[in-house]
């Protein structure tokens, strides 16, 4: 038999390892030596300390490990199946972060876009028609709604929601943004197109644009842009 240094330096592992393993229940020695309390290991824990190494090579967290190192194979390849799914999903959510990080080093932006989906809304608008953006802060102090794909080069159509005639906009998938109050909607807008246009999406309905306030008087401003999925 061995003694756990003697196993750890077999089978490449930390003693460390191996009494965590111990201490969860999933490794345990053959025999513990009642006054030193040294632990020793045979054969079949040599064995089953490879088997977990094995498995956690496999990308299964150890929590997984516990349960199927003593399983039959069906049922590690089932759990195989299911992790090979979770880490695909995982890669892909790294990968759009990565490139999501990459596109703000790479452009200078006031805003930060997330994709979502929003559900349908239903109200009362006045149409209005504009000159400038920047006549926009003067409309309504709730929703505005225009309907550009970028930033306008002259007058535009827009609705305010204070008024009769109704208008749905269909629940849709949007890239939203708060506006940094330092910032101002008009250059948080003129981004947030921008990054529209950088990653391919065709804009598609109202443009939404939202100021909103809490219950203690503290105000934030919603830029939403739908685009056709």
């Amino acid at each position: 038999m061995w003694r756990i240094g003697e196993l750890a330096r077999m089978a490449g592992v930390s003693d460390h390892t191996l009494r965590h393993y111990d201490r969860i229940g999933l490794l345990a020695p053959a025999a513990v030596d009642p006054l030193t309390g040294y632990r020793w290991y045979g054969a079949a824990e040599l064995a089953r300390l490879e088997r977990i190494r094995g498995l956690r090579h496999l990308g299964l967290p150890l929590r997984r490990v516990a349960d199927l190192v003593d399983a039959p194979d069906t049922q590690v390849t089932e759990a195989l199946a299911d992790t090979v799914t979770a880490l695909r999903r995982d890669i892909a959510a790294l990968t759009a972060a990565v490139a999501a990080a990459e596109d703000r080093l790479r452009v200078a932006s006031t805003v930060l876009p997330q994709r979502t989906r929003v559900a349908a809304r239903r109200m009362r608008v006045r149409y209005v028609e504009v000159g400038h953006p920047s006549e926009l802060a003067g409309l309504c102090a709730g929703t505005l709604l225009t309907w550009l794909d970028g930033s306008p080069s002259g007058g535009f159509r827009a609705a305010v929601a204070d008024g009769r005639d109704p208008l749905t906009v269909p629940a849709r998938p949007v890239v939203r943004t708060t506006v940094p109050p330092a910032v101002g909607v008009v250059r948080a807008g003129h981004d947030l197109f921008d990054w529209v246009r950088r990653h391919g999406l065709t804009v598609c309905g109202p443009t939404v644009e939202q100021h909103l306030v809490d219950g203690d008087g503290g105000t934030v401003t919603v830029l939403e842009i739908g685009y056709a999925s």
